[in-house]
């Protein structure tokens, strides 16, 4: 076995996009899964024949959307389009089993076309940006890699012990597939403006505070044209320095 170290040139991430092209299925256990972590790894992942996935029966929206390093990729407003993606990923190509108890590190196992194990990467890491190495990560996080065949094929008895002893899941019907559908479902633009203000208002006991947004010190309230405004439009008025 060998360390990964996240540092300079040695990421799980650049490992896995090495090892996935030569690979025919895959083992994943993991303690988390984004939306963003597969959207870098969609393409080879979609090449390997099957995949059998252990997960955390606790899967919910938030945990998909990523961490707080994760808000680019928020931001490009495609978590739709991926969580459909992932699901369709799911259904279609991965076998899934979930455990009700925690998961305390992941593991993948790599196979050729006669389901012989070629390679194994286990530790403190998950199927996520930061897990992968492709955000900022937990720095004390201790990762190996297999170097022989029998090594991979330690890691692969044990994830063989770990799967048939799950209860049999459909991809579909399961909590991670029912939180990607949620995801991708489609809102109206009401919907959306509605959770907008919600999230800017929810933390405000009452009507916008003029007293403590447009301090009287600056003369606002003498000018001509403060004076000329109707009431709602003081409000509004208030209302943007606030965003602002």
């Amino acid at each position: 076995m060998r360390l990964v170290r996240h540092s300079g040139s040695e990421w799980s991430i650049d490992l896995l996009m090495d090892f996935l092209p030569s690979v025919h299925s895959l083992d994943l256990v993991t303690t988390d899964l984004s939306l963003y972590a597969f959207m870098h790894l969609k393409i080879l992942l979609a090449k390997c024949s099957t995949t059998r996935l252990i997960a955390p029966v606790e899967t919910n929206c938030i945990h998909l959307l990523g961490s707080t390093d994760d808000r680019a990729y928020r931001n490009q407003l495609r978590n739709c389009l991926l969580a459909r993606q992932l699901c369709e990923w799911l259904e279609n190509q991965v076998e899934l089993r979930h455990t009700d108890n925690p998961i305390p590190q992941s593991m993948f196992v790599f196979y050729d076309d006669v389901r012989s194990p070629l390679i194994g990467m286990f530790g403190a890491f998950a199927f996520t940006t930061n897990g992968l190495g492709i955000t900022p990560g937990n720095p004390l996080g201790l990762i190996q890699v297999t170097e022989t065949p029998e090594e991979a094929s330690q890691l692969s008895s044990w994830f063989e012990q770990q799967w048939h002893n799950l209860p049999k899941t459909r991809a579909a019907d399961s909590p991670l597939a029912g939180a990607l559908r949620e995801i991708s479902k489609d809102r109206s633009p009401n919907t959306i403006y509605a959770l907008i203000l919600y999230g800017l208002f929810k933390e405000r006991d009452g009507a916008l505070d003029e007293d403590s947004i447009i301090k009287s010190a600056t003369g606002i309230h003498q000018t001509t044209v403060w004076k000329k405004l109707y009431k709602f439009q003081r409000d509004a008025v208030v209302g943007a320095i606030d965003k602002l």
